[in-house]
Order: C-alpha cells, then sequence, then structure tokens
C-alpha cells in the first residue's frame, strides 16, 4: 500500500487583500451628530428631487396624452396598424416609457447613494461619469 499524497495548502499571493474590510459610513452617522444629519440630508434631498423629477415625468405624459386627444380631436382620427391612435398611445406606447423611466430612475438613485458612500467613507473612489445631484 502506498501512502496517501501530502496535503497541499494553495495560498493566494494578495494576503493582505483577504484582510482588508470595507469602511462602513462613519461614525457620524451612527452616533447622530449635526454633520451626520447634513449627510444623510443631502442624500435624502437628492433622492427626493429624483422622485418628484420622475414623478413629474410619468404624470405629465399620462396626463397629456388623454388632454392631447382632447384638444385636437382630429388625432382620434389618426388609424396606426388599423387601430386609432389613442389605443396605440395609451395600450401600448406607455408602457415601454413607464419602464424607462423606472429603469432610469433606479440608475440614478444607486448612483446618488454611490456619491454618499463615496463622500462619508473615506478611501472609496467617487463613481466616475455624470455629475450627482444637488
Amino acid at each position: 500500500m502506498t501512502a496517501p499524497p501530502r496535503r497541499v495548502r494553495v495560498t493566494s499571493p494578495r494576503t493582505s487583500a483577504a484582510r482588508t474590510r470595507r469602511v462602513a459610513p462613519t461614525s457620524e452617522i451612527d452616533s447622530r451628530t449635526r454633520l451626520g444629519e447634513v449627510y444623510v440630508s443631502s442624500l435624502v434631498r437628492a433622492q427626493l428631487r429624483l422622485a418628484v423629477g420622475v414623478l413629474v415625468l410619468v404624470a405629465g405624459l399620462v396626463t397629456g396624452l388623454p388632454l392631447a386627444f382632447w384638444l385636437f380631436p382630429a388625432l382620434r382620427e389618426v388609424m396606426v396598424l388599423g387601430m386609432p391612435l389613442p389605443w396605440v398611445l395609451l395600450a401600448f406606447a406607455v408602457y415601454p416609457f413607464l419602464i424607462l423611466c423606472g429603469w432610469g430612475y433606479v440608475r440614478r438613485a444607486e448612483y446618488n447613494e454611490r456619491v454618499f458612500v463615496a463622500m462619508v467613507a473615506p478611501g472609496t473612489a467617487p463613481p466616475e461619469g455624470e455629475e450627482p445631484d444637488r
């Protein structure tokens, strides 16, 4: 009988990477200091501004289309794919627009949160690309 093979330990050359931990938001927020309140209120304002903007955009479209058909009765007579234009727009075209608005909202809200974390957590790089909401 042969002896079982010797066990080999495999280690990463980046041993320091395993020990580093992500820095949590500063204790300013946890201890509810005035500076922490300023940080959190800036995030809340940015997210509220974003939500109101998306709400105005969606409400403008949802109320604007029926209003346009009421103000311009000739649009009701236009046929698209054998269906009246109001039916096509209100039954089919609105949903891709709503999905696009939701997708854009989520992307921007996540971006605002990444900017917030970069602001309060030292050592994290701010996101590149577009400017944050102010």
